[in-house]
C-alpha cells in the first residue's frame, strides 16, 4: 500500500470548516443515505431475483429502478392508522428513534482524505472524534430503544415479544462487536476513524486481524437485524415482530429506512476499520495519485457496494436461526474467542513492538494459541459427551414408551379409522 500522504486528515483538521461547508457536507451525507436507501431496496430486489432466476422489478422505469420511488410515495400518502389502545406519543416517537441515530452514526465515516470542496480544503467526513467508534456503538445501542418502544407502545403481544427479542439480541452481539474493535484500537493506537484509516496505509487490518474481522461480520447482521439474525421481526413466529401494529404508512417507511441505514452504517464501519477505508486496493495503490483528490471516493464506494452485496447474498442464502442459537453463539463462542484473541494481540504486540523481540513475540503467540485450542477442545469434548448422553437418554425413553401397549405411535396416538370415517363401532 502507498504510504501516508500529506493530505491524510487527522483530528487537528476537524472543527476548522466554515459553517456553510459543514452544512453542505451534512446535506451531501443526508442525500447519499436517503437516495442510497431507495437504490439499495431496488438493488437488493434485483440481486436476489437473479439469484432465484427471476427478473425482479422491471416495470417502473428502466430496469424497474423507479419501483422504490413508487413505494416510498405510496407509503408517504397512505392513510395513517392508529390502533385504539396504543400509546400515541411513544408509538410516534419509536420510528424516529430508530432513524435519527442511524444518520448520526454514519457521520463519522470518512469518504476521502482532504479534498477541495467549493474552493475550501476540507476532510470529506462530516465529523471525527477522539472516541468516534464508541460514538457509533452508542448510536447503535440507542436505536434499540426505538425497537423496544415500538413493541411496547403497540400494546400487542406479538409486537412486545419482538421488542423483547431485540433487547436480548443486543446483549448477545453488542459485547462481541465491541470486543472485535479492541484489536483495531491496539494496532492503530486511536479510536478516531480518520486516523484508523491512516494507520492502514501499509496493510489493511482485514489481513492482520482476520479473526476480529470475521467476528465483526457475524455481529454486523445482528446490528442490522438482518437474516440470519432478524429475530425482532420473525414473521414466521411473531406475525411481523415489533412493527406488527404499524400500517404501511410513513411510520412503517421510517422503520424500514432505519433498518437499511443500520445496514449501511455496519457496512461503512467494516470498510473503515478493516478494509482500508477510502484507500485504493493493491495494485491500484501503486499509482501515486490513487489516494489523492476525489479518487478515494470511488474506492470507498466500490468497497461499500461489495460489502452490502455480501449482506444481501447472505440473506438469500441462509435461514433465520433460532433465538436460543443466537444467544448461545454470542455468549459461548463469539465473546470467549474474542477475549482470547485480544489477549494474543495485546501480548504479541507488546513484545514485538515495545520490546523489539520478534522471536519471543511469535513464541508467546504460539503458546497462547495452543493453550486456547487445548481449552476449546476440552470444552468441545465435554459438550459432545453431554450431547451423546442426552441423545441416548431420549432414545431410551422413546424405546420404553414405544413398548407400552397404550403408547401406540408415540408421540402421535393411532387414529381409530372406522370411527374417524363415521362408521359406528361394533
Amino acid at each position: 500500500m502507498a504510504g501516508v500522504l500529506a493530505a491524510d486528515p487527522t483530528l487537528a483538521d476537524f472543527g476548522k470548516d466554515p459553517l456553510w461547508i459543514t452544512i453542505v457536507k451534512a446535506v451531501m451525507l443526508f442525500l447519499f443515505l436517503a437516495l442510497g436507501v431507495m437504490f439499495g431496496v431496488w438493488y437488493e430486489r434485483k440481486l436476489i431475483s437473479r439469484m432465484q432466476h427471476r427478473y425482479g422489478p422491471n416495470r417502473a422505469g428502466t430496469f424497474g429502478i423507479l419501483q422504490s420511488a413508487a413505494d416510498a410515495i405510496k407509503m408517504g400518502l397512505k392513510e395513517d392508522i392508529f390502533p385504539r389502545t396504543v400509546d400515541r406519543v411513544l408509538y410516534l416517537l419509536a420510528p424516529v428513534i430508530m432513524v435519527v441515530p442511524a444518520f448520526l452514526a454514519f457521520s463519522i465515516v470518512p469518504f476521502a482524505p482532504i479534498v477541495n470542496l467549493f474552493g475550501v480544503r476540507t476532510p470529506l467526513q462530516l465529523v471525527d472524534l477522539p472516541v468516534a467508534v464508541l460514538f457509533m456503538l452508542a448510536m447503535g445501542a440507542v436505536s434499540v430503544y426505538g425497537v423496544v418502544l415500538a413493541g411496547w407502545s403497540s400494546r400487542s403481544p406479538y409486537a412486545l415479544l419482538g421488542g423483547l427479542r431485540s433487547a436480548a439480541q443486543v446483549v448477545s452481539y453488542e459485547i462481541a462487536m465491541g470486543l472485535s474493535f479492541v484489536a483495531v484500537f491496539l494496532f492503530a493506537g486511536t479510536l478516531s476513524t480518520s486516523e484508523i484509516v491512516a494507520a492502514q496505509a501499509q496493510t489493511w487490518y482485514v489481513v492482520l486481524l482476520i479473526p476480529s474481522f470475521l467476528i465483526y461480520v457475524i455481529c454486523m447482521f445482528g446490528e442490522a437485524a438482518r437474516i440470519p439474525f432478524d429475530l425482532p421481526e420473525g414473521e414466521g413466529e411473531l406475525v411481523g415482530g415489533f412493527q406488527t401494529e404499524y400500517s404501511s404508512s410513513l411510520k412503517f417507511a421510517l422503520i424500514m429506512m432505519g433498518e437499511y441505514l443500520h445496514t449501511f452504517t455496519a457496512s461503512g464501519i467494516a470498510v473503515t476499520l478493516f478494509l482500508g477505508g477510502w484507500r485504493a486496493p493493491f495494485p491500484i495503490s501503486l499509482w501515486e495519485g490513487a489516494n489523492q483528490g476525489w479518487w478515494p471516493v470511488l474506492w470507498f464506494f466500490i468497497k461499500f457496494v461489495l460489502t452490502f452485496s455480501f449482506v444481501v447474498w447472505v440473506r438469500a442464502s441462509l435461514p433465520r436461526v433460532r433465538y436460543d442459537q443466537l444467544m448461545s453463539l454470542g455468549w459461548k463462542v463469539l465473546i470467549p474467542v474474542n477475549l482470547a484473541w485480544i489477549l494474543l494481540v495485546a501480548a504479541v504486540r507488546n513484545v514485538m513492538v515495545n520490546d523489539g523481540d520478534k522471536t519471543l513475540g511469535i513464541g508467546l503467540g504460539a503458546v497462547i494459541v495452543i493453550g486456547a485450542l487445548a481449552i476449546w477442545m476440552r470444552f468441545a469434548t465435554v459438550n459432545q459427551r453431554r450431547k451423546e448422553a442426552k441423545k441416548a437418554q431420549v432414545e431410551a425413553e422413546f424405546e420404553e414408551l414405544s413398548n407400552e401397549p397404550a403408547a401406540g405411535g408415540f408421540p402421535v396416538p393411532p387414529l381409530d379409522l372406522p370411527h374417524y370415517r363415521g362408521v359406528s363401532r361394533p
